[in-house]
């Protein structure tokens, strides 16, 4: 569980901002998205397929720039 701990004197938004930050690295949300429902195995095998070709794509597009 992560969390973080208000510091003297630190504004509420600041401390959110952190927790978000922190969130976002740890990639918590993104796995709790991903486990909201069941996901069959070739469906999870064809989205990661899909992801590395568009990855691929990306670096063909922009290595030349």
């Amino acid at each position: 569980m992560s969390e973080v701990k208000l510091r003297k004197g630190e504004p509420v938004e600041k401390a959110i901002r952190r927790l978000k930050k922190k969130l976002d690295r740890e990639q918590t949300l993104v796995q709790v998205r991903l486990h909201r429902r069941f996901e069959k195995p070739s469906a999870r095998k064809r989205r990661k397929q899909k992801a590395a070709r568009f990855l691929v794509m990306l670096r063909e597009r922009y290595s030349d720039a």
